[in-house]
């Protein structure tokens, strides 16, 4: 790769798997894979930074399990030993098309649907979850003012935690064939996640859910007793949290929605293909529907950049104009299959890829989409591996990797995020979910455009 390289410390120094028999599961199919792949990289040093990262979900974060005789697989998000169920799902996703021939990657993957079924059941609003679900809540000397239950870590509701499970779901079926983790349980995990989500359109009342806790961060809690913002009742579901586990301002989170109308039509095509439930996929259907006919009249904006999505919206007209480094995202939209309108997310993406969006950061170490969680000018490298892979630019996607390879800061993994003037001022050196990403972008780049990595 042109214009990559570091020095020859920095190969030496990125070198950071875990010894064999360290690792929590090992494939045959993703060795091999992370064999081929890398040695298509002529850069040592982004080499080696594909063969830490693309792994580093396997290697490190899954607790593969049996739970009734049936796989039960635990995926932790890193530092944090909980599991959340966007994180897990995001994390494992790279691994899906190697799953057909490879069984054991296959029992393990059905055993991350399973336990996410185990969860969903467990409860619906709670985003994050204990690898003992019938473990009590943390101990804290201030609790969340919420409904906690046993198992559950946290209980930020957020949308896009019903959502990705079904993309998952839908995934693996989709590559493998295998339709065992489909059972009567996940049938009524997928019922719930329907019934949530309209509640959560709010059109008689707020709900039963409300989240307050004792902090002094405002993006650590929701106003007007832990309801959130009021909003107009037009069709959209609210979102207490956004994916970056921080509040929402508006609570109608509009990528979250067009994920949610993705994610239903998937529902959809699997209870009537799988399930042979044709109450449950109308439902489904009828829902995605609604959502994507609320979306077109009250989540786009009129702006500078032309007519784009915003970002939140409350159904009275107002309307925020920013996006966040978190998928799902408005830069993510293509990634998740979600995207109904190519040219509005061009100019959507023109937006949030610049200045006017208030929490796009450039320095000298980088540039990149950040978000409240960290603060101001701190970029996730995150924003930048889905602007490479949403991106049909050879160029883009060259300048992005140059970006990615720089924010190492000499650890042979991604992070949360970094310092806009200084890599080595980051967070997280230990965030599965980026590292994964990464891997999964490399991984597209080789099968696309293997010159770039030349």
């Amino acid at each position: 790769m042109k214009d990559l390289n570091l020095s020859a410390q920095s190969a030496a120094t990125a070198t950071g798997r875990p010894l064999r028999a360290d690792r929590k599961f090992q494939s045959r199919s993703v060795e091999a894979l992370i064999e081929r792949v890398s040695g298509m990289i002529n850069d040592p040093v982004m080499a080696r930074l594909f063969t830490n990262c693309f792994p580093n979900t396997l290697d490190t974060t899954v607790q593969p399990g049996v739970f009734e005789r049936k796989p039960d697989t635990v995926v932790i998000t890193g530092d944090i030993p909980a599991m959340w169920l966007r994180d897990s799902s995001a994390q494992v996703w790279p691994y899906l098309g190697l799953a057909a021939k490879d069984a054991s990657l296959r029992e393990l993957l059905e055993g991350v649907i399973r336990r996410q079924t185990r969860c969903l059941l467990t409860d619906p609003y709670a985003n994050a979850f204990l690898s003992d679900l019938y473990a009590p809540p943390p101990n804290t000397s201030s609790p969340d003012q919420t409904e906690m239950k046993r198992g559950v870590h946290e209980r930020k509701y957020e949308l896009d935690s019903l959502c990705y499970p079904i993309r998952l779901a839908h995934g693996y079926w989709k590559q493998t064939g295998d339709v065992k983790p489909f059972d009567a349980a996940w049938k009524q995990a997928m019922n719930l996640v329907v019934q949530t989500m309209q509640v959560q359109q709010r059109k008689r009342d707020y709900g039963p859910y409300h989240f307050q806790r004792i902090t002094e961060s405002p993006t650590e809690t929701l106003m007007e007793r832990g309801f959130g913002s009021p909003i107009n009742p037009v069709g959209l579901i609210a979102s207490g949290f956004r994916p970056s586990d921080d509040a929402c301002t508006f609570p109608f989170l509009v990528p979250s929605n067009l994920f949610a109308a993705t994610s239903l039509r998937q529902l959809a095509e699997m209870a009537h293909t799988v399930l042979k439930d044709d109450g449950l996929a109308n439902k489904a259907s009828a829902l995605a529907a609604e959502v994507s006919a609320a979306l077109k009249q009250h989540a786009i904006a009129q702006t500078g950049y032309g007519t784009m999505w915003a970002y939140e919206v409350d159904g009275f007209g107002s309307r925020l104009l920013m996006d966040d480094a978190n998928v799902p995202s408005l830069l993510a939209l293509p990634y998740l299959d979600s995207s109904p309108d190519t040219s509005l997310y061009v100019r959507t993406r023109r937006f949030v890829w610049s200045k006017q969006n208030p929490w796009f950061f450039t320095g000298t170490a980088g540039e990149g989409i950040g978000g409240p969680h960290e603060g101001r000018d701190m970029i996730w490298p995150m924003s930048q591996i889905i602007y490479a892979l949403t991106s049909n630019s050879s160029d883009e996607i060259l300048h992005m990797l140059k970006l990615l390879k720089a924010s190492l800061a000499d650890t042979g993994f991604m992070h949360e995020s970094y310092f806009q003037d200084d890599a080595a001022r980051f967070t997280r050196s230990w965030f599965a979910w980026a590292n994964t990403l990464f891997g999964e972008l490399i991984v597209k780049v080789a099968t696309s455009r293997p010159e770039l990595l030349r």
